[in-house]
């Protein structure tokens, strides 16, 4: 079974259904990994860093053709004790405070694209809001200018394809590089600029955070300068085009949260839940396990369908069905543990003013001629493409 084969991409679901049915962890394509489909397996794996391990996966993000990916020396490939640590630091500088400080900037970006949009007419919604406002907002955090934003966008969608990335596709491999290295010397530039003209930005506050007098080593802060590039703006967009997208199919969803606009957290809940972006991330066994009910040997690759969990069975009754009131146990869009995603609240801020925006300003949305296309990736998923047309009435 291919992850990747485009009729997969196009419609997950009925794929994931199939493995947790039958073969909850088995191997797939591409490069042989073991997906792990349903709720419970991926827990246990998210609660158990031992045999279960994030740092295990780090020579993924240094193949041949690209040997020094930031990455590969961020937080998403650290265990215990070492990722305590470094979320300590990044947690001084990245709390509720900085929540609190961008919320009525993040409005006012939102109202802003949102009135840029044209009404009744199909314009593609990836390109004119769901990519515009968090970009806008990782603008803001980092202190880039608008200037760049066009930038930062080309650079999170040629690497968010690296897990995509096969042997021979030079090509692909060649863009990736091109784009790291443009990302990384400016990075380099706005951290060399903060430190000798600090300003109310959140690289500016990384170079300051302290515990116990330690700060963040140089090879740590561009490890999560490519962090929040990538998982802080790819996951936002395509949570996004899928909300928006969801509107387009269920009209009277979307006159139900122009009414109540209080429900708008509800609803986003049960979309991370239901389309969440985050469909798979990767551990590394360390020791020979069992996981269940299948041998997987030491040193074997797990990939864990968060996107199956939150749809299985035996958690959420009919979970195929979207449902704003649903009960049930905690659904994993954001991870769980010690990994638990950094940026989660930030992310459900930005969409829930995005969508306040969007909703104060349009009463309906109808799909233009062409259909939606997605993207290509083990990890994330979302439109690409999203010819929508905004009506006022």
């Amino acid at each position: 079974m291919n992850l990747l084969a485009p009729d997969v991409r196009a419609n997950p679901y009925p794929l994931y259904a199939e493995l947790r049915r039958h073969t909850p962890v088995c191997r797939v394509d591409p490069g042989g990994l073991w997906a792990v489909s349903r709720y419970d397996d991926v827990v246990t794996v998210l609660k158990h860093p031992q045999p279960f391990s994030s740092e295990g996966i780090r020579r993924t993000y240094r193949p041949e053709w690209i040997p020094d990916y930031p990455m590969a020396d961020s937080m998403l490939v650290m265990d215990p004790p070492c990722h305590t640590r470094l979320r300590a630091l990044v947690n001084r500088a990245f709390g509720t405070s900085v929540l609190h400080r961008l919320e009525e900037r993040v409005r006012e970006l939102a109202h802003q694209v949102v009135t840029a949009l044209p009404a009744g007419r199909p314009v593609d919604f990836v390109d004119g809001f769901s990519s515009r406002v968090p970009i806008c907002v990782l603008g803001e955090l980092v202190g880039i200018p608008p200037s760049l934003h066009a930038q930062l966008k080309q650079w999170a969608e040629v690497m968010t394809r690296f897990t995509s990335v096969g042997p021979d596709d030079l090509e692909l491999q060649e863009q990736i590089r091109a784009a790291l290295a443009e990302a990384r010397r400016h990075f380099e530039q706005v951290l060399e600029e903060r430190r000798h003209e600090p300003r109310d930005d959140l690289i500016s506050d990384l170079l300051q955070a302290r515990v116990d007098g330690e700060a963040l080593t140089d090879t740590e802060l561009m490890g999560f300068m490519f962090l929040l590039l990538i998982g802080g703006l790819e996951t936002t967009v395509h949570l996004l085009s899928s909300c928006v997208l969801k509107f387009q199919e269920d009209p009277a969803l979307m006159t139900r949260l122009r009414e109540e606009p209080a429900l708008i957290p509800r609803f986003l809940d049960e979309m991370l839940r239901h389309s969440g972006p985050v469909h798979g991330i990767v551990r590394m066994v360390t020791d020979d396990v069992e996981l269940g009910g299948v041998q997987v040997p030491r040193g074997e690759r797990l990939l864990l369908l968060l996107a199956s969990a939150n749809r299985d069975e035996a958690q959420f009754p009919d979970p195929d069905r979207f449902d704003m009131e649903r009960p049930g146990p905690q659904n994993l869009p954001f991870g769980h543990g010690a990994h638990f995603c950094l940026g989660a609240q930030l992310a459900r801020m930005e969409a829930r003013l995005a969508l306040e925006a969007l909703l104060a300003r349009f009463a309906r949305l109808t799909l233009g001629n062409e259909p939606a296309r997605w993207n290509i990736s083990l990890v994330i998923r979302g439109p690409t493409w999203l010819p929508l047309a905004g009506h006022l009435d």
